[in-house]
This record gives C-alpha cells, sequence and structure tokens, in this order.
C-alpha cells in the first residue's frame, strides 16, 4: 500500500518530469536526473523517506 495522496503524486510527477527535461531542454545540465527520485515514487506512490519518518498523504481507507 502506498503512503502518498494523489496530489502528493501529481506534484511529483510534475516536478520530475520537469526536472528530467530540463536534461535535454534549457540548461541542460546533468542535475536535472535528479527528477527521476520524485518522478519514480510518484508513479509507484509510495515515498522511503516518508516511511523512514513515519509520514504518510495518503488518506486512510475505512473498512
Amino acid at each position: 500500500m502506498g503512503n502518498e495522496g494523489n496530489w502528493d503524486r501529481i506534484i511529483r510527477v510534475v516536478i520530475g518530469s520537469i526536472l528530467v527535461a530540463l536534461v535535454f531542454v534549457g540548461p541542460q545540465t546533468p542535475w536535472g536526473w535528479i527528477g527521476i527520485i520524485p518522478l519514480a515514487t510518484g508513479l509507484v506512490g509510495w515515498c522511503p523517506a516518508y516511511r523512514l519518518f513515519g509520514l504518510s498523504t495518503c488518506p486512510l481507507r475505512k473498512k
């Protein structure tokens, strides 16, 4: 089960995509590859740093 809510995931995918795009356009700096991290965690829906610090933006599901 993921620990990221929908808005968190959307923001991560958008920011990650922008950062990766900077590798190909704009300043063309290799630092843009850091965008793979938020992009991947946004697509998967699980963030290891959230787990480490006990955080979650995912709403609790009622059973």
